[in-house]
């Protein structure tokens, strides 16, 4: 049998995480240090491999209920070689030093069982502070691979250039920036913002780092349902203002 499918073979590498195409990630295990991935997001494996479901300790369990941020993760443990991937998204790998990573949780896909993760708030205005937007911190020394729908923008955040993001549209950025999240209206038409420009909540960032924005302002589907309450009411996510707005306008 002869294809032009035959050319997708096997990205030969001694690393650890390897992208084998920009929507695919092949992780080798060597049965000493496992990975953790997303539940479900193992298209192939080769080898001795085993999936267990990760366990969530009652604060996390507390946290995903109260924020609807935080992972369902699945340990891989073993040795071989596995194939992950979610919904064709594109794929990077990211070096996590001391400075840490913020990210939402709805874009990872696999991370080093090494790094600690913690769900933090980002205060906004209005009178919602503390509660505006939830994200997940990671932490640690290791490697955790991130998606986003399509080919992102890194963008550098340096103390006299501050960075805007729409709050639907950032993937990840550094811990160490400075973050207020706010909405691009006067306060009496905050709440009858997406009717009159479609734009909304947004993410200000300053000090040194980097942000990391997608070129889409939709969440996966398969987060269809989760991520209630705070992102709901305030326009992050599909279950949001943004979302519906996509079939209704606000008066």
């Amino acid at each position: 049998m002869q294809s032009p499918l035959f050319s997708y073979t096997e990205q030969q590498s001694q690393d650890r995480y390897t992208v084998q195409n920009p929507q695919l990630l092949r992780v080798s295990l060597t049965g000493q240090d496992d990975v953790l991935a997303r539940k479900g997001a193992m298209v192939a494996y080769q080898g001795l491999m085993e999936f267990d479901g990760e366990y969530q300790s009652h604060g996390q369990r507390r946290a995903r209920a109260n924020t609807g941020e935080g992972l369902d993760l699945m340990r891989c443990s073993g040795q071989g070689t596995v194939y992950l991937a979610n919904l064709a998204q594109y794929i990077h790998v990211v070096d996590v030093d001391h400075d840490g990573i913020t990210v939402d949780s709805a874009y990872v896909l696999a991370l080093d069982s090494s790094l600690h993760t913690e769900v933090i708030a980002v205060d906004s205005q209005y009178g919602i502070s503390g509660t505006g937007k939830y994200q997940l911190n990671i932490s640690g020394t290791g490697k955790v691979a991130l998606m986003t729908s399509g080919q992102p923008l890194m963008m550098q955040v340096t103390p006299d250039k501050y960075v805007n993001a729409d709050a639907d549209a950032i993937v990840a950025w550094s811990s160490s920036l400075r973050v207020q999240m706010q909405a691009q209206t006067h306060s009496s038409g905050v709440w009858r913002r997406r009717g009159n420009t479609g734009e909304g909540w947004e993410l200000s960032f300053l000090g040194q780092g980097f942000a990391l924005v997608q070129p889409s302002e939709v969440l996966p589907p398969q987060n269809h349902g989760t991520g209630q309450g705070i992102r709901a009411q305030y326009g992050m996510g599909q279950q949001g203002a943004h979302g519906q707005n996509q079939n209704n306008s606000w008066n």
